[in-house]
């Protein structure tokens, strides 16, 4: 399925590959104003740009690292390591590239990324690869930053990242959102992992320029433009082949397996999936269009379901993946099965916002700051606890009501620096694999 092939393509080895290509295929289909400190410089650039067209622009200046200096930078483990001048060289390079996405972030105007939908699936998102790479690069910078004592630095390149983030679902379109979220989960680990370096006054702006950035784009408000890439889409796309087959019964039948070998296919058209559509429309172009137009129901269906709260969400989507499941219509399944994921990943992500906000208004406030601020899929505060690693007190750890994911939610604040180890996911508190 094409989105699964979007998600595979955004992964951190897809990335850097993409980036290191000089021609490279860019992924498919399948804001207001944030309050952001920053530099003088800053403040005097325009802020009625479309943000989208500044971060093309960024994009544009993102350096194009030698094979040695990019394995150097992305695979080394520089967490708990001695940062010295070459670490500082190489994220220098970007500071083009972060001065445009300061500037961006500052703008008054919507983010219009000027994705044609009616492109469906082969719609291009040029700028999802490399906006998560941003991110990526972001935890560099921040740590060199805060080696340096430049506290207000690293707080407006780690906030024009996360603004970069939000903007990035402003195109409506599901792996978007997505990727939003996974540079959401990038950046707020970056506060956590550096918390014994923030300064308490860069703490609360950091807070502050987390809650005025663009709003998050949800999985329920990309039900509308999967709509149009898949069902508006496939609807025209088989009636036009009907149109150019003019009656001629078998190139129809060839053309209508072309188009599902392509739609079904993830590293390579799905022959046997263009198959079992043609032959549950009964071997005709008019009998697929009648499964296609089955899905149009299906989508006001999900997004009452995307918009329920964690609880009901569970116990319908479940009742909903059942029907799905069992529905002949192989258009169905292969369409609707990765909504639950998706929400499940949503679910944590707001989650995850939450914890950041109680971390630190438990480090400035104790106690009752920590209470000032609600598990979203709970019926109170985080449970806190101290965090040992290896007999050593290493900080404090928030734990979350939501399994969702399959493990309870939970993030780490590193207090002390010392061995790296994971501060979140399921293996939250081992200590950091070694890169290959």
């Amino acid at each position: 399925m094409k989105i699964l092939r979007i998600i595979a393509v955004l992964s951190a080895v897809a990335i850097a590959s993409l980036l290191r290509a000089e021609q490279s295929q860019e992924p498919h289909v399948g804001g207001s104003r944030t309050a952001l400190p920053t530099s003088s410089s800053a403040l005097q650039c325009r802020t009625d740009i479309n943000p989208a067209l500044r971060y093309y622009q960024a994009f544009l200046e993102m350096p194009n690292l030698p094979e040695a200096d990019h394995q150097d930078l992305f695979v080394r483990e520089w967490r708990g390591q001695p940062l010295d001048n070459r670490f500082g060289e190489l994220v220098s390079r970007y500071d083009v590239e972060f001065r445009l996405l300061r500037e961006a972030a500052g703008a008054e105007v919507p983010c219009d990324w000027g994705i044609d939908l009616t492109e469906g699936p082969d719609a291009l998102l040029p700028g999802l690869a490399r906006a998560k790479a941003a991110a990526q690069v972001t935890r560099f910078r921040v740590m060199w930053h805060l080696k340096n004592g430049r506290q207000a630095e690293a707080r407006d390149d780690l906030l024009a990242a996360f603004t970069l983030g939000r903007n990035v679902s402003r195109d409506g379109v599901l792996v978007s959102a997505l990727v939003q979220m996974a540079m959401e989960n990038i950046i707020e680990s970056v506060v956590a992992e550096n918390f014994f370096q923030w300064q308490p006054e860069t703490l609360q702006q950091i807070i502050d320029g987390l809650s005025a950035a663009p709003a998050r784009g949800t999985i329920a408000q990309c039900i509308p433009a999967e709509k149009q890439s898949f069902h508006d889409w496939l609807l025209r796309k088989v009636r036009a082949l009907q149109v150019e087959s003019a009656g001629d019964g078998a190139k129809t039948l060839e053309r209508l397996s072309e188009l599902f070998a392509r739609v079904g296919g993830e590293a390579e058209p799905d022959q046997q999936f263009a198959a079992r559509v043609i032959k549950a429309g009964g071997g005709t172009a008019d009998g697929v269009l009648r499964l296609i137009g089955e899905l149009a129901p299906l989508y006001d269906k999900v997004t009452l379901l995307m918009n329920l709260p964690h609880g009901p969400f569970e116990e319908q989507m479940a009742q909903f993946m059942a029907e799905v499941d069992r529905n002949p219509n192989p258009l169905i399944p292969k369409l609707f099965t990765v909504f639950a994921k998706c929400r499940t990943k949503e679910f944590s992500a707001v989650v995850k916002q939450a914890m950041v906000r109680a971390g630190v208004e438990y480090k400035l406030r104790g106690e009752a700051g920590l209470k000032s601020v609600t598990d979203p899929c709970g019926d109170g505060p985080f449970a806190v606890r101290r965090y040992v690693f290896k007999g050593e007190d290493r900080g404090f750890e928030l734990r979350s009501a939501y399994d969702g994911p399959g493990h309870a939610v939970v993030l780490i604040f590193v207090e002390k620096d010392g061995t790296p180890f994971m501060i979140d996911g399921k293996n939250a508190g081992k200590r950091l694999p070694t890169p290959n």
